[in-house]
């Protein structure tokens, strides 16, 4: 899978996920929840990834929650609002898995609802 809204690495035995939406505070759409889940999923998969690093890209923020701006300028959070649904999906897959995850929290982490 190509990633648009992440960044997927892997050095040594870490692998890091790093929210890459730098100009929106690292903040999520429904893209960025399905790919997130498919690269915590390639993690697990992974036998050579003991641990999993979750960082955000920039220096301002680590992640702002959903994204609202865009939600108010086109109404929904992308072009299918189904990753959305999925947040649950991304939460049950972080807790789920038999590695350790690592938040590098890097700036603001914020987030409501």
């Amino acid at each position: 899978m190509n990633y648009e809204d992440i960044e997927y690495t892997v050095e040594g035995p870490a692998a890091i996920i790093t929210m890459n939406r730098p100009k929106r505070y690292n903040a999520f759409r429904a893209k960025t929840v399905e790919e997130m889940i498919n690269a915590f999923r390639r993690a697990w998969a992974d036998s050579s990834v003991q641990a999993v690093i979750l960082t955000g890209a920039g220096d301002k923020a680590f992640c702002t929650g959903g994204d609202v701006k865009q939600r108010a300028e086109t109404g929904d959070y992308g072009p299918s609002e189904s990753g959305m649904f999925e947040i649950g999906n991304l939460h049950k897959t972080i807790r789920d898995i038999p590695k350790p995850v690592i938040a590098a929290v890097n700036g603001l982490a914020i987030g409501g609802g």
